[in-house]
């Protein structure tokens, strides 16, 4: 049975109603820009939308995707498997959205779940048009991929720094949840720091109340001024809907991997080199520690950026860069963010007393990207820049890839195009931009160097 609530209704003034509604914005006047309604000032957030909804687009994607599915004993002879699995190409679709941050050169965030696996993906614009994009990069461990639409006339959204957040700051999510064209929410933010999820490999998320439903995902997570804090990837709830608990990558952590996108071509991800736990009221009592947060260090990989440094197992990592570190998975997540050969510093705890410490973070083992991203006939190439600085390395082959049909394989160095030399990933990517026509890799294997043609 459902009871009313009882209630004694007061006169209350506009003057009264005005001031308190305008209490809510005491750091963002600026943008909660009063409006008129009968004479008289009622806070709204429409002017700082009109300037950032813009930059905000709607994508959807089609593509075919690989399924396998396992075949009876009795029927292998005739599909002729031999582990009894027979796969399938099968048509998708999906819808999500998308930020423009560059204005100029038609540069798109998303999330990589969202055109993962796309072989369209078009953008459409708050205004109506509509293009197709281009992936320019993507990092599946951070869910985050760079796009490229050619476009006039491109509004471009203003990036915070998300290191300066705090729990409790007003926070509005931007999207096109299920389909439904550009949507507004708001709420604030819940939490900061967020890991252990099991979303990604790499987490740190902002966590928030604004609702964020399916279609969102790769929309935009904007303070009251209408300023990048996050890029919303996820939602928690039994029923894949909005429960008033999402997450959003940190603008900070997306700007320094798309940073490493356009300069490198890739993401050059950056590992400390060491093992560890998060700190909790257990491990505190056993190791007698006064802290109950933190990044706990189990083991220091040898030759790695973490004993050079001078880290020791046994070390309670606190801070990057002067910010509060709350568990190894969020530790994990700031340092993986940040390219290899960049300098961090560490503040730790050893034996009670506080160090600090300078790192030159070493690179990941994995730092390759899906080649179709630079032209059709490297499809099922997986690439990386070399590490010497001098051309890009064929780290694997798919069979039966147009990689594999061009000629290339693993171990190739790809040093050149069309008689000029390249240096990593970015430059590959360029110069095969400027062709039409015929392209002539200059592939050094082994102590052979050898031209393979591409059409």
């Amino acid at each position: 049975m459902i009871k009313k609530s009882k209630f004694t209704a007061t006169k209350i003034s506009a003057t009264a109603l005005i001031i308190g509604s305008l209490s809510l914005f005491p750091l963002y006047s600026n943008a909660a820009i009063p409006m008129q309604v009968d004479g008289k000032e009622l806070p709204s957030l429409a002017p700082m939308l009109e300037s950032a909804t813009p930059a905000v687009v709607s994508i959807s994607v089609a593509g075919t995707h690989e399924v396998k599915q396992q075949v009876p004993d009795a029927f292998k002879f005739f599909f002729g498997q031999r582990r009894g699995q027979q796969a399938q190409e099968r048509p998708f679709r999906g819808l999500g959205s998308g930020v423009i941050i560059d204005a100029d050169k038609g540069f798109i965030v998303t999330n990589n779940h969202v055109i993962d696996e796309a072989d369209e993906i078009l953008i459409n614009l708050k205004d109506g048009r509509q293009f197709e994009a281009k992936k320019i990069g993507t990092d599946a461990q951070s869910d985050i991929a760079l796009l490229q639409i050619k476009a006039e006339d491109l509004t471009a959204i203003k990036i915070a720094d998300s290191d300066l957040l705090r729990v409790g700051d007003f926070a509005v999510a931007i999207g096109s949840p299920f389909g439904l064209g550009q949507t507004v929410t708001s709420g604030i933010v819940s939490a900061l720091g967020r890991s252990g999820l099991n979303i990604e490999q790499l987490e740190d998320f902002i966590q928030t109340d604004a609702a964020i439903n399916s279609g969102n995902s790769g929309g935009a997570l904007v303070n009251l001024r209408g300023e990048l804090i996050g890029i919303n990837t996820a939602i928690l709830g039994p029923s894949g809907g909005n429960v008033g608990i999402g997450f959003a990558i940190p603008s900070s952590m997306m700007r320094n991997l798309v940073n490493q996108i356009i300069e490198y071509g890739e993401v050059r991800r950056g590992v400390l080199g060491i093992t560890g736990n998060s700190i909790n009221a257990e491990l505190a009592k056993a190791m007698d520690l006064d802290i109950n947060q933190g990044g706990f260090v189990s083991q220091v990989a040898p030759d790695s950026a973490a004993e050079e440094a001078g880290i020791k197992a046994g070390d309670i990592i606190i801070e990057v860069n002067d910010r509060k570190v709350r568990s190894f998975n969020e530790l994990r997540g700031k340092i993986g963010s940040i390219g290899a050969g960049k300098k961090v510093e560490l503040t730790l705890l050893r034996d009670g007393d506080e160090k600090t410490v300078e790192v030159t973070l070493k690179a990941a083992p994995d730092a390759n990207i899906a080649a179709v991203n630079l032209h059709p006939m490297l499809k099922g190439a997986k690439l990386s820049s070399n590490e010497q600085g001098s051309g890009v390395v064929v780290n694997d082959v798919d069979a039966n890839s147009p990689a594999a049909a061009v000629g290339l394989q693993k171990g190739d160095v790809i040093a050149g195009v069309n008689r000029s030399r390249i240096k990593n990933l970015a430059a590959l990517r360029g110069a095969l931009e400027q062709i039409q026509g015929v392209v002539a890799l200059n592939i050094v294997r082994g102590n052979t160097e050898l031209y393979l043609m591409m059409r």
